[in-house]
């Protein structure tokens, strides 16, 4: 598979560096849940850099603070894959080279394709992908945007999924239609709808709630998701209150962060259907797809739908929940799946299954990655608008060199190269861990 790398000489990875970096966003409450009551948005954050002066490659592994420094030192036990390693020889056996990654002999016992050895390999591969895309001189969305169909089958590993999706399903779906030019114009004009969460973290007093919206409103934003799952009398009066400040019209989604029971999601979520939420997210265990599969069964009557996947931990479990129709919304997120290279084959199975993509974002440098993925879903994979949106949070998007642009609540096409993930070193100086 070559993909003709636009390369005067041979760039080779020299070294990489991972910093534990964290921000103390417990202090406002920003990012609460009823399971996570006080993260500190944080990353075990990577650099590549190369033999070429002042080029670099970047990428993470999202965090809520301690336990980061374990997907660090996972990070340290795997950078011998990476260091004095040509970026040809990696991108033009991608295939291989993730497999091989993922599947390390002797890191594979601690947990294979799961966890914070799964996510210190996304951290490393987003590193790759930010490298590649910026000597290419594109970003990422548009680097994969551009590919032949074949082209982007080759960077996906079947392993353990051809039962669901085979090669020939996955060229199917991302043949070209001759309507990819239409489509990128139109996310240049308009953007891709997005959903934000930044009024309803679980911590937030009423008149914090009230300020985020009116300001979130303001910036176009018209769907909004609310924080639920500690309390049903306080989920009652926050879902109330936005779907007075929202009009009969808003979108309002509901969040449990995994908080319940089968039988507590679904008698929950019971009381919470006069509030018309467009759906339950994550209502019990991330890995419960048949608990996930009853929910929804209980709950589609009511027009509530299922979705969830921000914590699921690998492709393999994304099949189980497609084949087993357990998810009304797949939501993927960018740190826990390991990149491009295993986010591609769940966007394919998605589509196969008809169910629409939903990202999972807001922490540190999330809204920067998934950004790539929605766009990219859109010109080649789903081609489809209809029932999608991506999550955006306001926070910390100050310490990114290329932050994400949002226009009329919708996210811009970057058009920087790379992943857009790079930090500015001011900001990873002043916020690195220090035992």
């Amino acid at each position: 598979m070559h993909h003709n790398l636009p390369l005067d000489c041979p760039i080779r990875i020299v070294s990489l560096k991972v910093t534990d970096v964290r921000f103390p966003t417990s202090e406002g409450s920003h990012g609460s849940d009823a399971i996570h009551p006080d993260p500190d948005y944080s990353a075990a954050y990577v650099e590549l850099t190369t033999s070429e002066a002042g080029l670099k490659g970047c990428g993470s592994a999202f965090t809520l603070g301690r336990g980061t420094e374990v997907i660090a030192k996972n990070i340290e036990s795997l950078k011998h894959y990476v260091e004095d390693k040509k970026l040809e020889s990696i991108v033009n056996n991608f295939r291989n080279f993730y497999h091989a990654l993922v599947n390390d002999g002797q890191m594979r016992w601690l947990g294979p394709e799961k966890g914070v050895l799964h996510m210190a390999c996304s951290a490393i591969l987003n590193a790759i992908w930010d490298l590649w895309a910026k000597v290419a001189g594109k970003p990422v969305w548009k680097l994969l945007s551009d590919m032949r169909p074949q082209q982007l089958v080759d960077l996906i590993d079947f392993t353990y999924i051809s039962d669901y999706l085979t090669p020939d399903e996955a060229l199917q779906i991302l043949a070209e239609d001759g309507k990819e030019n239409d489509r990128e114009g139109y996310l240049n004009a308009n953007g891709y709808p997005a959903y934000t969460t930044s009024a309803g973290w679980l911590g937030y007093s009423e008149q914090t709630i009230r300020e985020q919206h009116a300001l979130l409103s303001s910036q176009g934003f018209d769907k909004f998701k609310v924080k639920v799952g500690q309390n049903l009398e306080s989920d009652r009066a926050r879902l109330r209150l936005l779907r007075e400040l929202c009009g009969p019209q808003g979108v309002l989604m509901t969040d449990a962060n995994q908080r319940w029971s089968v039988p507590e999601a679904v008698a929950w979520m019971r009381q919470l259907a006069e509030f018309q939420p467009y759906w339950i997210e994550e209502p019990t265990s991330p890995d419960d797809m048949l608990g996930h599969r009853a929910v929804r069964d209980a709950l589609q009557p009511l027009g509530v739908r299922v979705a969830t996947g921000e914590m699921c931990q690998n492709k393999v479990l994304f099949k189980q929940f497609f084949q087993a129709a357990a998810l009304d919304v797949c939501q993927i997120d960018a740190c826990r799946l390991a990149s491009v290279n295993e986010v591609l084959p769940v966007l394919l199975m998605a589509a196969k299954a008809g169910v629409p993509v939903c990202p999972h974002a807001g922490g540190l440098g999330l809204c920067e990655y998934v950004q790539h993925y929605i766009m990219f879903d859109y010109i080649r994979v789903s081609r489809s608008l209809q029932d999608r949106m991506c999550e955006y949070s306001s926070h910390l998007h100050e310490h990114f060199v290329h932050p994400v642009r949002m226009k009329n609540g919708a996210y811009l096409p970057p058009e920087d190269a790379g992943f857009n993930t790079e930090m500015l070193a001011t900001s990873v100086e002043q916020a690195e861990f220090k035992k």
